[in-house]
């Protein structure tokens, strides 16, 4: 059976952790689409066309190490905000998103345009500074040096840019519960996430 879990929000929300423990809780398949932009935006630094670099895209190329740098953070919303770009990569998303068995996929537009159809849509958020402090810690943690301003900073950039762009904007879908994991905890925010989706499984099965 398909059943689709659609989870959107801004960087460092929570809405990574979240995807990969509702996936976890229920046995379902997960993908961060998210890697998807980060793999055509890594090839576009080295000169490659943002559009030939989506449609080029190996299942391998999102297993990469090299994806969670800002800079090519940076790249991947430049690129995301290419209607082209993200036609050639929508069939993928769909296509995992109906697969048996159920699927977790979290980005900016799952609820809105990959998966309006999903039976649970959850839009993950928090406050700038909350998501800044988060992502911080994560990048000195894995050796990177940058200041907690360079690092609002650039996630305020993104967060514009993804929400102002014309094809898909970062937005919650009409009929999307808003999860704010500014005060909450991981397991909290696991639990509530987790008793909406018990609730909604149970309505259509």
């Amino acid at each position: 059976m398909a059943f689709t879990i659609a989870i959107d929000g801004p960087a460092a929300a929570g809405k990574g952790t979240l995807s990969k423990a509702l996936a976890a809780e229920f046995g379902f398949a997960h993908m961060d689409t998210g890697l998807l932009y980060r793999a055509a935006g890594f090839r576009t630094l080295s000169g490659v066309d943002p559009v030939d670099a989506a449609l080029a895209l190996e299942p391998q190329d999102i297993e990469a190490d090299n994806l969670r740098t800002p800079e090519v953070a940076q790249a991947a919303s430049r690129v995301a905000a290419i209607p082209e770009v993200r036609q050639a990569l929508t069939d993928f998303q769909r296509a995992f998103a109906r697969r048996d068995g159920g699927a977790v996929l979290d980005g900016r537009d799952i609820g809105t345009v990959i998966c309006p159809e999903a039976e649970v849509k959850l839009f993950v958020t928090a406050t700038d500074d909350v998501r800044a402090r988060r992502r911080h810690q994560e990048l000195v943690n894995k050796g990177h040096d940058l200041t907690l301003e360079d690092v609002l900073t650039d996630l305020q950039v993104r967060d514009a840019r993804d929400s102002a762009r014309a094809t898909a904007p970062l937005k919650p879908a009409e009929d999307a519960t808003v999860l704010d994991t500014s005060e909450m905890s991981i397991a909290a925010a696991i639990e509530e996430a987790a008793e909406i989706v018990r609730a909604r499984m149970t309505q259509v099965s």
